[in-house]
This record gives structure tokens, sequence and C-alpha cells, in this order.
């Protein structure tokens, strides 16, 4: 595989992107990898290499380049309650129209590299980003194939950019992966967007993972990680990048 740390210029500055693919048979299809609130840390690169490696150009851009933060691990150490705290103002600084700009630079970056794919592309985030995931299908309703959010937060709300308005206007099939215990995304808002789905006869799925939690999908998570549970979020991934990306 080819791996390589670029800084990808935005109206806003540079945001240092990872950017990983197979070595032969591309180019590749693009997926854009929305980071989830911890930022940019080495258990997201290896999901990157994990997409990749299924035949994919993967970008997963540091979303947190406006406070230039890019690990918390090289921030000063705080105690939790205030490592928590800082998370949170990270999280809160970046917004869906900032992060759609930041999209707009990658995807033009990737048109630009030979080994990209020029067709179809997917996007997928996690906790914070699957709200962006969603709104890029909306932005580029004719180039995403596909949309996943894995256990997304504030994909109901009273914006008028709600993710659950933007579902709407994407061309591509979307995939909401959603845990049944979930503080951040709770029961109320997953039935909402599944009554939503429904509704409207989207070309969407809301899928509730039983018995798991939020962070359930990724490995460095402790106890909240669910081996079973993540690689059904595997195959779901890969089935859908199948059949919309080939």
């Amino acid at each position: 595989m080819i791996e390589q740390t670029v800084e990808i210029a935005t109206k806003d500055g540079a945001t240092t992107t990872f950017i990983v693919h197979p070595e032969r048979d591309g180019a590749h299809p693009v997926v854009l990898f929305f980071m989830d609130a911890p930022a940019i840390r080495e258990e997201l690169r290896d999901m990157a290499r994990r997409m990749a490696s299924a035949g994919y150009y993967v970008m997963l851009p540091n979303l947190y380049y406006r406070k230039g933060v890019l690990e918390l691990k090289d921030l000063p150490p705080l105690d939790e309650k205030a490592a928590r705290a800082r998370m949170f103002e990270l999280m809160g600084s970046i917004s869906i129209p900032m992060i759609m700009d930041d999209g707009d630079a990658l995807l033009n970056y990737a048109d630009r590299d030979p080994a990209a794919g020029k067709g179809k592309i997917a996007t997928v985030g996690y906790c914070m980003s699957g709200q962006y995931a969603i709104n890029f299908a909306a932005r580029y309703p004719d180039r995403v194939g596909a949309a996943a959010s894995v256990y997304g937060v504030q994909l109901v709300t009273d914006r008028p950019d709600s993710p659950h308005l933007a579902a709407q206007k994407a061309g591509g099939e979307l995939y909401f992966a959603c845990a049944e215990h979930d503080d951040y995304a709770p029961m109320e808002m997953v039935q909402a967007l599944d009554q939503l789905v429904k509704a409207k006869n989207l070309n969407a799925e809301v899928e509730l993972f039983e018995g798991v939690h939020h962070g359930f999908a990724f490995p460095q998570r402790g106890a909240v990680y669910d081996k079973p549970a993540a690689e059904r979020h595997w195959e779901r991934l890969f089935s859908l990048w199948k059949r919309t990306l080939s």
C-alpha cells in the first residue's frame, strides 16, 4: 500500500491529510473519511488502511487544523475532566459549512491525483462527523455514490442544514449505523431519523446495533469496543461501497 501525509490548501489554511491506497490496479474510488471528536490518531489511520486494503483511495483529513491541533496526545496533558472539556471545545469550533469547504478542497486534490478514481466517491463519518458525511452527499448529489454515518450525532436538528434534511437532497445511497445505548445520539433521534427515511422513501437504511454503546467500532475504545458489531459495520461499509462505487 502507498501512504502519504500531505497539506491540502483550504479556504482557512491547510488540513494535514493522511492518504492511503493500494499500490496496484488503480485508479481507486475515493473515500472521504471524516474523523471523530478525539481527533487524528493511529487508530484512525489503521481504519483508513483497512478501507484502502479493500481497494479504495482513502483521505483522512485533520478537521481541527483551524485550531492548530492534529493529535490530542501532542497537547499538554490535562486531567480527565479538563481534557474532555478541551475535546468538546474543539468539536464546537467547527461547523457543517466549514467542513463542506474542506471537503471541496479534498475532492479537488483527489481529482488531480492520478491514483484517485474520477467517478463516484463515498463519504463516511464517525461520531461528530456522521453529519458531515451526509451533508457532503447532499452537496454533491451526482458525485457521492454512498454516504455512511456511524453513531453520528446531531443528525436531526432544527437547523436549516440539519442532516435529516440534507439526506433528502442526496443522490447516493445512505447508511446510518446507530448504537442502542448512546447518550450522544439518543433513541429519540434514531427513531425520528428512521421514520423520516421510511416516510420519504429515501434510498437509505437506519440500522440499530443492539446491545452496544457509542464508539463500538473503535478497537482502542476499551470496554465500549464490540468486535462482532464492529465487524458487522465493516461488512456493511464494504458491501455499500461495492454496489455503489463499482
